[in-house]
């Protein structure tokens, strides 16, 4: 069961910025507990709770990465590594903890848009982090 503060923390973050978020992001299913797989495959969802997004990413034997970093040292693109493991190396992402990945999100003011399952039922690794101070939104 999604607690009460994590509700009111979706619901609130959309209130604030449903006018600015991508049509995908507006749509999507929000989802406020880990598991919560939508109502059919290939639904889009969103969180912004962080045992949904790391009970998502550790199911896929994600690892918080950042795919840059910025003059400051901070993370700039947040990723997830999916082939993390002794012998799944040769991407040039760089591991970060889940910590300073949260600091990036929260800076930012981010949205984890996602997929449970592809529309054919198999596990989807697919998300994007929505951000209403995107030039384009």
């Amino acid at each position: 069961m999604a607690t009460k503060t994590q509700q009111t923390d979706n619901e609130q973050w959309l209130k604030k910025h449903g006018d600015k978020l991508s049509d995908s992001t507006k749509r999507a299913q929000w989802i406020d507990r880990p598991g919560g797989t939508g109502d059919h495959d290939g639904a889009t969802l969103a969180t912004r709770s962080r045992e949904v997004v790391e009970d998502w990413a550790r199911r896929r034997g994600a690892e918080p990465a950042a795919a840059t970093r910025g003059d400051d040292g901070r993370p700039r693109v947040l990723r997830f590594d999916f082939a993390a493991g002794p012998d799944k190396g040769g991407n040039k992402l760089e591991h970060i903890s889940w910590d300073e990945w949260w600091d990036v999100f929260a800076d930012r003011d981010l949205a984890f848009v996602y997929q449970e399952n592809k529309s054919d039922g198999s596990e989807s690794n697919f998300f994007i982090l929505d951000s209403p101070d995107r030039e384009d939104g």
